[in-house]
């Protein structure tokens, strides 16, 4: 036989109990107090970084407030062509790059470091041109007299180079004759005598194939070597004559 429990006049069976014992397990238990300081910190860290969301999307607001008026005051001054802004960061410089184009102006970054950078602006009836970019980028002053001497001995030298083309290549023509050769030193009439000179002279060693040639033995030409000998051999022995 089931009996019952009153409390403050509400009766519980058994299975009544049974039942709100489960439903108490299955509840989560409530947060320590390791818990509840975890919760606080992330509550504090999510509001920080609200706050400076906040912040950088008003400085960001303000930047751009600022980029506009300078901008406006570059277009109303008719005595600038471009304007050369402080370096800036990536986010800054994109927001005055935005503020150029709606402007209907012409801007470019110029720099290595990315922290570094700085923007230039030009009106559009006097864009830069590619030489004076280049100069930017290689970090010197533009100056257009230079340029344009530079422009001028550029296209000289294209003229110059156009010019011998169309000539074609130079022909050398090699002096078939040496009395041609040194013409202009010995004048023509001298390097003519001069040719009809050139003749062997035997006194210089040049003798004729003829007298070169022995006709004798071995055995003449032995005989008289060695008359020759005593000859001399003979002629030494004699006395002085007084």
């Amino acid at each position: 036989m089931e009996t019952s429990i009153a409390i403050k006049n509400v009766i519980f069976t058994p299975k009544m109990a049974d039942l709100l014992g489960s439903i108490l397990s299955s509840m989560e238990k409530p947060p320590s107090l390791g818990d509840q300081e975890t919760r606080r910190k992330a509550r504090e860290q999510a509001a920080r970084l609200k706050k400076l969301q906040e912040q950088e999307k008003q400085q960001k607001v303000e930047f751009r407030k600022r980029m506009e008026k300078e901008v406006s005051d570059f277009i109303q001054d008719s005595g600038q062509i471009k304007k050369k802004f402080q370096p800036m960061n990536k986010i800054e410089r994109s927001i005055l790059h935005d503020v150029v184009e709606v402007a209907g102006l012409t801007s470019f970054s110029f720099g290595e470091d990315d922290d570094c950078c700085y923007v230039m602006i030009f009106k559009k009836e006097f864009a830069p041109s590619d030489e004076e970019l280049d100069s930017y980028r290689r970090g010197e002053e533009w100056d257009p007299q230079k340029a344009e001497e530079k422009r001028k001995l550029k296209e000289l030298a294209q003229r110059q180079e156009e010019e011998a083309a169309q000539q074609g290549p130079v022909v050398v023509s090699r002096a078939s004759d040496y009395k041609d050769k040194y013409s202009h030193l010995i004048g023509k009439g001298a390097a003519k005598d001069a040719a009809h000179m050139l003749q062997a002279n035997k006194t210089y060693g040049c003798v004729p194939v003829a007298n070169k040639r022995d006709t004798r033995s071995i055995e003449e030409a032995m005989n008289e070597i060695r008359a020759k000998k005593r000859l001399r051999q003979s002629g030494e022995e004699l006395p002085p004559t007084s």
